[in-house]
């Protein structure tokens, strides 16, 4: 006898060992009949936990997950399937893997479809580094899932919601600065609208005097009193408190009545 044909008998004879341990499982519901199919099959669910193995997920984990599915599809395995069970248990053994990257690893959440769509990008990425010995390209990628290039940018690009990174992880892996993450997240920039406000005050200010001018910068800018600018203009504190008293009412009212033509002159949407 060959030993492909040894190996066939084997497998026959497997199978039947197989389907007589599940008749009388089945029959009985024995505890101990379960666990003895859960052992046999054992090999079944490591070798599909260690297919969708991450380098960021534990295999232990991904095995129990495995190992989940397993004991699911041999309480809904029947007699009346005219299959293996191994055949019967694989694509229930994945469903349960891929429902549990899917549900419970992601970071952020990201349509359903775009997450199977990203884990079948990134084996496909993987067998195709082994494969070609390089980076593959995108239409490289595209041939391998079936998916045009969108989409396969797009499931690239969800591939980043997978695990959040704290704001407080160090900015290089040899960075001694101290730096972090979070010190790199821009801020809300003022100055555009300072820049707007000053643009508008510098319109405004045409309506007073250059006395005037030079007494509010002196005391807006320069946070001089009253006393000083007198001294530097050669007024009096009285008079430097009506000089700004009669400039701002001034200013206000022409603002309030300044329309959209007098600030687009200056570039200003009102």
């Amino acid at each position: 006898m060959s030993a492909q044909s040894r190996h066939a008998t084997h497998d026959t004879a497997r199978v039947a060992e197989d389907r007589a341990l599940f008749a009388r499982y089945l029959n009985k519901r024995d505890p101990v009949d379960r666990e003895m199919l859960v052992e046999r099959f054992l090999p079944l669910a490591r070798q599909l936990a260690r297919r969708y193995q991450r380098p960021d997920e534990p295999f232990d984990d991904l095995f129990q997950v495995a190992c989940v599915g397993l004991i699911n599809a041999i309480d809904r395995f029947s007699l009346e399937r005219e299959v293996a069970f191994s055949s019967y248990a694989v694509p229930t053994i994945l469903g349960e893997i891929k429902r549990y990257f899917r549900d419970r690893t992601w970071s952020v959440r990201v349509p359903r479809d775009l997450q199977d769509l990203a884990l079948k990008v990134e084996r496909a990425v993987t067998d195709l580094d082994l494969a070609l010995h390089r980076k593959p390209t995108i239409d490289e990628i595209c041939a391998k899932v079936g998916a045009e290039p969108e989409d396969v940018l797009e499931a690239l690009e969800a591939s980043g919601a997978y695990r959040a990174t704290s704001l407080q992880t160090p900015w290089g892996a040899d960075d001694d600065s101290g730096d972090t993450l979070g010190d790199a997240i821009g801020v809300e920039e003022r100055g555009f609208a300072l820049a707007e406000d000053r643009a508008t005050v510098e319109h405004v200010m045409r309506v007073i005097t250059p006395r005037e001018r030079e007494v509010l910068r002196l005391r807006f800018a320069e946070d001089l009193t009253q006393a000083e600018i007198g001294e530097r203009v050669g007024v009096s504190q009285m008079q430097v408190s009506r000089i700004i008293r009669q400039s701002v009412a001034r200013l206000r009212a022409y603002a309030a009545v300044a329309d959209e033509d007098v600030l687009a002159e200056v570039g200003i949407a009102a």
